[in-house]
């Protein structure tokens, strides 16, 4: 227990660092890229660090009560306009099993590993799914990881040199300016919604469980604001550590194999995305940024984060990256039976 606290104030320390050092030089989302790439660095050179558990996973409630909170009555009103963008997502994700299961067996991978590789679903549900499957776990765990690392590293540099975005729009209100009576029900909302979703098994309990809860108070009146800005800088902190630390322990080989290759694919993806992006724009379906955000095949809470940042519309991003989430959990182990069948 000693060990596991010293490693975790040690955890801090590098990502603090990390986070001041972004600061300083005045790079964007520093409490974000700061200590992931801090803690990304100090894993690759063999040093040990150690996540936070249920801490890491609390912060992610933050992101889904800033989601829900953007699910108001004028949010569903837009959904019927949704539904050509919507009728996307699984075309989208077709796409990218055709690409990415060949693409993996090419690299020597097995059927399970290839297949649950290149789903783009939650990195946690992806490795429980294979594990049942049989396939290669680590494979998994660093290649889920690296789609979410460069990701969220590449989108910022798309958003703001391709579609002319700003990452400076406000977090949201200090707390000192928020009515504490909202500041309990939004607390209140991520722990109940967050254990509420783990007792009922659904997945992403920690974002779609106060997500789901928060947005039942935005739609009735309860709630008028999204989180406090000091609330939504945490849980970026949290995120970027546990990205860094996900890569603790990798191998030499472990590196040139799995993550080499998840590198590879990711870039694939963004293509895709760059792609329907595109398609989504010239169609007049959307925003540029509003379409690039909802089908870059990154993690929901980075994509929160980011949507906040960019200024766009939680609302119509959340809705596509549902809609994507949900048809992979109950896609795509369905869809392994039969592809292992053949």
């Amino acid at each position: 227990m000693r060990q596991t606290t010293l490693l975790q104030i040690k955890t801090i320390g590098i990502a603090l660092a990390g986070t001041a050092l972004f600061w300083a030089v005045g790079l964007p989302l520093p409490f974000l890229f700061g200590p992931m790439a801090a803690c990304l660095a100090a894993a690759l050179a063999g040093l040990p660090l150690k996540a936070f558990g249920q801490v890491s996973v609390g912060a992610r409630t933050i992101l889904g009560v800033a989601a829900g909170a953007a699910i108001t009555p004028a949010v569903l009103q837009q959904i019927p306009g949704m539904i050509w963008t919507v009728s996307l997502v699984p075309v989208y994700i077709v796409i990218i099993a055709l690409v990415g299961v060949p693409f993996f067996l090419r690299l020597g991978y097995d059927r399970a590993t290839a297949w649950y590789a290149a789903m783009p679903g939650g990195l946690q549900d992806m490795i429980a799914f294979g594990a049942e499957a049989g396939a290669d776990v680590r494979a998994l765990s660093l290649i889920h990881a690296t789609r979410v690392l460069i990701i969220i590293t590449v989108a910022p540099i798309l958003l703001t040199t391709v579609y002319d975005a700003s990452l400076s729009r406000p977090l949201g209100e200090p707390a000192a300016d928020l009515p504490w009576i909202e500041l309990a029900i939004m607390a209140a909302a991520a722990l109940v919604g967050w254990k509420a979703g783990e007792r009922l098994g659904l997945f992403g309990a920690s974002i779609l469980g106060p997500l789901a809860l928060t947005a039942a108070l935005a739609m009735t009146g309860v709630l008028h604001f999204r989180p406090p800005r000091e609330a939504i800088l945490f849980a970026q902190f949290m995120i970027g550590t546990g990205i860094g630390v996900s890569y603790v322990g990798v191998t030499l080989r472990e590196l040139r194999r799995y993550v080499l290759s998840g590198v590879a694919f990711v870039l694939v993806l963004a293509g895709l995305a760059a792609a329907f992006t595109e398609g989504i724009y010239l169609l007049d379906l959307a925003k540029p940024v509003e379409a690039f955000l909802s089908f870059a095949p990154g993690g929901q809470a980075e994509m929160i984060v980011l949507a906040i940042v960019a200024g766009a519309d939680i609302g119509f991003v959340i809705v596509h990256h549902l809609t994507r989430i949900i048809l992979v959990i109950l896609g795509a182990p369905i869809a392994a039976r039969l592809y292992m069948r053949d």
